[in-house]
């Protein structure tokens, strides 16, 4: 995790290699937007803001809308997806 800074300048999709719009995109291009996220440093970090702030569009932290709409629904108990997601991963990290 980042000691400085905000977790979007560690963000592989802010590195360059990646246009912007290349995220939002529908359908099929939907799995080559994902892969940028598979390596990405601070996924997590993008997942739970993705989450926490309901982003209606694109991919954020490996999931597409759709994905993200469908875990809000099932687990709609998660008052912050930071402290689920983000302190559990560093709690793991920890444990190692």
């Amino acid at each position: 995790m980042m000691s400085e800074g905000h977790w979007t300048a560690a963000a592989a999709c802010g590195q360059g290699n990646v246009s912007p719009d290349a995220l939002f995109v529908e359908g099929s291009a939907q799995r080559e937007a994902r892969s940028v996220c598979l390596s990405c440093p601070v996924r997590l970090q993008c997942l739970a803001d993705a989450l926490d702030n309901r982003m209606d569009f694109g991919v954020w932290g490996g999931m597409t809308e759709r994905e993200r709409r469908a875990l809000l629904r099932r687990r709609p108990e998660v008052s912050s997806w930071r402290n689920e997601l983000v302190a559990a991963d560093s709690a793991l990290l920890a444990a190692r």
